[in-house]
């Protein structure tokens, strides 16, 4: 699958994101035979499962510029490498407990040339300061996601959306998101993008502080 797909549903992207988006099937492929960060079998879908997965969160909301946002549990640089791309002025940090990972992103954000992004290793709760938001691609159960980075959501508001988390996840997980009820938005991705895998993929939105202008 090509990037295609990408300007499918993003038509009006600039040249320089339309470029970035475009290396990112070229630099995928070469560093994950070296470093393996996707699935051999998943590798083939770059741009489904991965880049416009990732880009779920930008159907849902955009971010004003010098907004910073924390990836946790990067992998690859999913979500943070597309959204980076996506939103130039928003400031990133991508972290992940496992430093091989952590190369392969430091490295194909200095190819892309994206200078609002930093790669590090090391575990959200270790992380100093705050950001705006904090998104990640379901890498635990979300109660146990939410009590690692809840202090790291700053409490000044600078976007249209609350501050807090932004979690791509699929499947059932209503329980997950009881203790959260009235502070959580749901947004199917299958209302954006029509391919099957998109079917049961959502983008939660939790409001985690009461935040102040």
């Amino acid at each position: 699958m090509t990037m295609e797909i990408i300007t499918k549903y993003f038509p009006d992207l600039d040249e320089t994101k339309k470029q970035r988006f475009e290396m990112l099937g070229e630099l995928y492929p070469e560093w994950n035979e070296r470093i393996n960060v996707i699935s051999r079998k998943d590798i083939e879908q770059l741009y489904e499962r991965h880049v416009l997965h990732s880009l779920g969160i930008a159907k849902v909301t955009g971010f004003v510029p010098g907004t910073r946002i924390m990836d946790v549990g990067t992998g690859g640089g999913f979500p943070g490498i597309p959204l980076a791309i996506m939103f130039p002025e928003t400031e990133f940090l991508l972290v992940d407990s496992i430093a091989k990972k952590i190369t392969v992103v430091d490295a194909i954000a200095k190819e892309l040339g994206l200078t609002n992004v930093r790669a590090e290793q090391h575990r959200a709760e270790k992380v100093q300061g705050q950001f705006d938001f904090i998104v990640s691609r379901a890498v635990t159960a979300f109660p146990k996601f939410v009590s690692l980075v809840r202090s790291k959501v700053s409490p000044v508001q600078k976007n249209e959306f609350a501050n807090g988390i932004l979690y791509l996840k699929g499947g059932d997980f209503d329980d997950e998101l009881e203790p959260f009820k009235d502070k959580v938005h749901i947004f199917d991705l299958n209302n954006f993008f029509e391919e099957e895998f998109f079917e049961t993929k959502k983008v939660i939105h939790l409001m985690l502080k009461n935040s102040r202008k």
